[in-house]
């Protein structure tokens, strides 16, 4: 089990939180491993078995793009954690609870005090062992799960706010509750929103992990096209090796990874240049570019004309038009 020591800090000297000490000042913010990034930080207060990974810690005033390959809950402690997700932003106040699919998201910037966060990352493999389980008791009835809803608020009840008052609890201790005691406080969550019917969505995606092996690759390219991510990352995602990623994905969508990501970032750069006033610049950060002669280049091949001449009433009544 792993454990980050407590650390006293001096008054008045600012702490680096989880997350922040990866972030750069380019304007366009970095896409790091949230794993990796609480594993490895000195403050962030953690238990850690096997794959299941609870962590509390403070989130930084900086903006950073995490992405995990798996499912997590996110619990307010204090103050307002925001997010940002391709189908719109949000944010979760003291005592809310959200639910995350695996993915990647931006934390933007804040002014307000740092938000006090306890995240706990839920295995597939564990939710496919717990739902067996229940199986005869879980209700049939449930809410269809839309592949679009990457964000599920969390409507507490009894079971849960005594899940996470206990955590509270956990966290604040000098020593670490026992393996066994972590496991079985994780499987009496998960059994509370199975068998209640306060979250439907979050019981029937529950569900639909267990039904498959691996997640839907269509179902994590779709979310998470538009994010400047490597191949190898998208592949981690959806819980499979490089290669086998680029032969299923070829299998489904009938052409490279690479090629597909560069058309939906295109088409989705001129969707933002028609409907926005955002900036061309604003825009190629927010379809996955990088770099600003590349995007323009890309996108004359594509349509025929410059990102800056692709704006106003005109343009937007022709269809849009391939130069190749």
């Amino acid at each position: 089990m792993g454990r980050s020591a407590q650390i006293k800090v001096d008054a008045g000297q600012r702490r680096v939180m989880p997350f922040e000490r990866l972030a750069a000042s380019d304007s366009s913010p970095p896409m790091v491993n949230a794993l990796d990034a609480i594993r490895s930080d000195p403050l962030a207060r953690r238990f850690e078995i096997g794959e299941i990974l609870f962590a509390q810690f403070s989130c930084g005033p900086d903006s950073v793009g995490i992405w995990t390959q798996t499912d997590y809950l996110m619990h307010v402690i204090s103050g307002t954690a925001s997010w940002k997700a391709p189908t719109g932003a949000g944010s979760a106040r003291a005592h809310e609870t959200v639910f995350f699919k695996k993915g990647a998201y931006v934390l933007p910037e804040h002014f307000a005090d740092d938000p006090c966060v306890q995240l706990y990352f839920i295995p597939d493999g564990f939710v496919r062992h717990i739902i067996t389980q229940l199986a005869a008791d879980i209700p049939q009835a449930r809410a269809p799960v839309a592949a679009t809803d990457r964000v599920i608020r969390v409507s507490s009840d009894i079971a849960l706010s005594a899940f996470f008052d206990a955590m509270v609890v956990y966290f604040a201790a000098d020593e670490d509750p026992p393996e066994a005691l972590l496991k079985l406080k994780l499987q009496e969550l998960l059994t509370g929103i199975l068998l209640s019917r306060r979250n439907p969505a979050l019981a029937a995606h529950f569900q639909s992990v267990a039904a498959c092996d691996v997640p839907p690759l269509a179902a994590i390219m779709e979310a998470n096209c538009h994010y400047n991510l490597p191949l190898l990352t998208y592949a981690q995602m959806c819980h499979r090796s490089l290669s086998s990623f680029k032969r299923d994905f070829r299998m489904h969508y009938g052409t490279s990874p690479g090629k597909w990501l560069l058309e939906r970032r295109l088409q989705r750069s001129m969707s933002l240049l028609q409907m926005t006033r955002m900036s061309v610049t604003e825009i190629m950060l927010e379809c996955g570019f990088e770099d600003l002669s590349h995007f323009s280049k890309a996108f004359k091949e594509k349509f025929g004309q410059p990102p800056s001449l692709c704006r106003g009433a005109d343009y937007v009544k022709r269809p849009w038009t391939t130069a190749r």
